[in-house]
C-alpha cells in the first residue's frame, strides 16, 4: 500500500506544489527519486512515475518547476510555461537545487541516496542539476535535451549519469548527442548513453502521438529504459540485480 499526496513548498516568493508518494509501512532511511515533468507541466504522468517509483519501494516526489501546480493543455499554452526558464537556465538551477533540499528534509530520505530523473524538458533539468556539482548519487535523462546551460560550470560533476536516447529524436541533434559526450568527459563524470534504435522524442509517453512532429510513444524501448533506469538504480543503492 502507498501513502500520496501533495506538498506545498515555497522559493523566492513563489508557491510549488510537489507530489510524494512512498510504501505506506515505512520506518528506516529509504533512497528518495526526484521525478521532473516535461514541459507539460507537474500533469498526472508525473505523479505517476512517482508512484511506481514508490512500488519499487523508493521515496517518489514529482516536483512543480512552473510553480502552483501549472499544467499547459496546448503547444502554445506549455511553450508559455516554459520559454522562461529555457531563455534562463539559472531559474532552473535555482528551483532544481530548492527542490533537493526539500526532499532532503522529508522524512525518512537516506540523504546519500537521492537520484533526479526527468522526462524531456524535465531531463535537461535533472543534467543541470549534476552540472552544479550537486551531493547527488545520480541521474537519469529519459529522452531528455541534452545541450549544457551557458553557466560557468566547471567543476567535477559528482552524480553518476544515465541518458536514455532515441536515435530517432528530432529534438536532440547527432552534434549536440557528440557535445554532450565531450562535456560528460571535461567534466570528469561517471556517465552512460543508451540508444534506443526506433525511437523518437517522449518515447516514454502513452499520449506522445504526434509522429509528424518527431513526438511518438514506443512501448518497447519505454520498457527497456525504464529497465535500464531500474539497473541504474540497483547499482546505485546496491542492490542485487
Amino acid at each position: 500500500m502507498l501513502d500520496a499526496h501533495n506538498i506545498t513548498y515555497e522559493d523566492e516568493g513563489l508557491s510549488f506544489v510537489g507530489y510524494i508518494a512512498f510504501p505506506a509501512t515505512l520506518t528506516q532511511p529509504t533512497p528518495a527519486i526526484l521525478i521532473i515533468h516535461d514541459w507539460s507541466g507537474r500533469n498526472e504522468f508525473a505523479c505517476e512515475q512517482a508512484r511506481k517509483i514508490a512500488d519499487l519501494g523508493y521515496i517518489g516526489f514529482a516536483v512543480d518547476m512552473f510553480g502552483k501546480g501549472m499544467v499547459g493543455t496546448t503547444t502554445e499554452s506549455k511553450m508559455k510555461l516554459m520559454r522562461p526558464l529555457m531563455d534562463d537556465r539559472n531559474i532552473i538551477k535555482k528551483r532544481m537545487l530548492k527542490a533537493l533540499e526539500v526532499v532532503k528534509g522529508l522524512d525518512h530520505v537516506d540523504q546519500q541516496h537521492i537520484v533526479a530523473m526527468g522526462f524531456c524538458f524535465g531531463g535537461l533539468c535533472c543534467l543541470d542539476l549534476a552540472r552544479t556539482g550537486a551531493d547527488l548519487a545520480g541521474v537519469v535523462s529519459f529522452h531528455g535535451l541534452l545541450t549544457a546551460p551557458d553557466i560557468d560550470n566547471q567543476g567535477p560533476i559528482l552524480a553518476k549519469i544515465l541518458a536514455l536516447h532515441g536515435y530517432q529524436d528530432k529534438m536532440v541533434t547527432p552534434d549536440q548527442v557528440i557535445a554532450f559526450g565531450n562535456e560528460m568527459l571535461k567534466r570528469q563524470a561517471d556517465w552512460q548513453l543508451n540508444m534506443f534504435g526506433n525511437a523518437m522524442h517522449g518515447f516514454t509517453n502513452p499520449q506522445a502521438h504526434d509522429e509528424a512532429a518527431g513526438i511518438l510513444y514506443n512501448k518497447e524501448a519505454a520498457t527497456q529504459a525504464w529497465r535500464a533506469m531500474q539497473l541504474f538504480l540497483n547499482e546505485i543503492f546496491d542492490k542485487r540485480v
